[in-house]
């Protein structure tokens, strides 16, 4: 990640956009000093371990609370108890023993729900470990939501600002907690995060320098009333936006917005970035940047690869040098990854797509014939939604799980389906199925729990039952 700045010629601009802060080290991080302070977490996962820890570190005194069963949290408790957080499980978490100046709330906690609710009342205030870690920071933050695409999205512009000599991390839903970073004591140029609806409830002042709205498609209904709370939860990103941040959204995405913005799409001729013939296209300049032939596949990644672009614009650094990094960069697991060509057939594994609307973005992005994978577990999805895109870029469908039989009816008279026991004998149909040039996607469309663990096992099994027949398997 190293090099010095003098060694980075597409550096030019970056020190007007982020030389803002004090010459010392010490100086890039805020200083709050918890001494005494009375603390509550909520939840005894990764990221309430990490605000634990980050609380403890500053001084504060801190108590878990988890209302999962004691049984199931005895290796918790013994592994909170080390830190000097004791954690308070089962039917005694849902009530505070005093008031707390602070409680943080896990992501995965319902802030409407019974436990977040009577923390609520007995504290000055609640916020998640978003807004936590926050305050300890001044790293400028490029903060990323959106229904689909925002981990691929968050990796990549993390790789790239690191290809060009910056010191880049991603933090936040990809998985590092936001308080780790803190805790590290490394100082980062930028900390890119990805930033989930459950996160943006709780923040309170979280305020990026880039601001970026992939998409949005109706999820998580199981944990809001309306697609329009949802949104509201989404849109919480640009709260606290400063007046010198940029915004960078999809054209199609009206959020109503006043700020600085850049839009892109593989969809519309009026955006910013484009998309032409396996380039993308900057409107007003001409640029343009090779897409095709680098290790991303579909037009819905190369929507990921223009937001990057625009973060490289915001920050002064050259396309052409970035080239490299962006044309290897892989996306991460089960998101449209490349698995292997096999008797002239790309096979890609989008086991992640657990909603219509990730299925209904890894096909629009298919620029040949598809033979389809999808299905599993019924969860009341509507696949009659998708029938016209079906229509047109499906050849043949193999439909797996609990919702094969709704698919097939949903698609009759457009798509030729057929069932397959698992997904084994799903990928021996496509194959069968399958011509030189097409490509054989398995986006399942729904979630993978009638079958699978959770969609990272199914991926797995899918990249295995392809890899084992080129091989040579049968």
């Amino acid at each position: 990640m190293g090099g010095e700045q003098g060694d980075q010629p597409l550096l030019d601009h970056f020190h007007y956009r982020c030389h803002d802060r004090a010459d010392d080290p010490e100086d890039s991080l805020k200083e709050m000093d918890l001494a005494g302070k009375q603390i509550a977490v909520l939840g005894a996962g990764g990221s309430g371990y990490a605000a634990a820890a980050l609380a403890i570190s500053r001084g504060a005194s801190v108590r878990v609370f988890d209302s999962g069963s004691p049984e199931k949290l005895a290796a918790a408790v013994a592994k909170f108890a080390a830190l000097g957080a004791p954690l308070t499980a089962g039917e005694s978490a849902l009530e505070p023993p005093h008031f707390f100046e602070t409680v943080v709330v896990s992501p995965g906690i319902d802030t409407a729900s019974p436990i977040a609710r009577s923390f609520a009342a007995a504290s000055a205030e609640l916020i998640g470990e978003i807004e936590f870690a926050w305050r300890f920071s001044n790293a400028p933050v490029i903060g990323i939501t959106g229904t689909n695409g925002k981990t691929s999205t968050t990796a990549l512009i993390a790789a790239m600002l690191q290809a060009a000599g910056l010191r880049a991390i991603a933090a936040g839903n990809i998985g590092l907690p936001f308080s780790d970073v803190i805790l590290s004591g490394e100082r980062y140029d930028w900390v890119v995060l990805e930033l989930s609806s459950f996160q943006l409830e709780t923040i309170t002042s979280l305020s990026p320098r880039v601001a970026v709205w992939m998409n949005f498609a109706p999820d998580h209904m199981d944990r809001y009333s309306t697609v329009e709370e949802y949104f509201a939860a989404k849109r919480r990103l640009f709260d606290y936006l400063g007046e010198d941040a940029l915004v960078i959204r999809k054209e199609e995405s009206d959020l109503g917005l006043t700020a600085r913005t850049t839009t892109f799409s593989a969809f519309s001729t009026s955006s910013d970035l484009g998309y032409l013939a396996g380039e993308i296209v900057h409107a007003a300049s001409g640029r343009r940047f090779p897409f095709a032939g680098g290790e991303l596949q579909g037009k819905h990644n190369a929507e990921n690869v223009m937001a990057a672009l625009a973060v490289a614009d915001e920050l002064g650094l050259a396309w052409d040098a970035l080239a490299p990094a962006i044309q290897q960069f892989q996306a991460p697991p089960h998101r449209c990854e490349k698995v292997a060509l096999l008797d002239g057939a790309l096979y890609l594994n989008d086991s992640k797509s657990t909603n219509l609307h990730s299925l209904e973005s890894a096909l629009a992005g298919q620029d040949a014939p598809v033979i389809l994978i999808a299905g599993g577990k019924n969860k009341g999805l509507d696949f009659a939604e998708l029938r016209d895109l079906a229509a047109r870029m499906v050849r043949e469908c193999v439909c797996i799980g609990e919702i094969a039989d709704h698919i097939v009816e949903a698609w009759h008279g457009v798509v030729p389906c057929q069932r397959a026991a698992d997904l084994d004998e799903a990928v021996a149909a496509a194959r069968r199925l399958a011509r030189p040039g097409d490509i054989v996607l398995f986006s399942p469309g729904t979630s993978s729990f009638d079958m699978f663990s959770g969609y990272e096992a199914r991926g797995e099994a899918f990249r295995s039952a392809v890899r084992d027949r080129a091989s040579g398997g049968a």
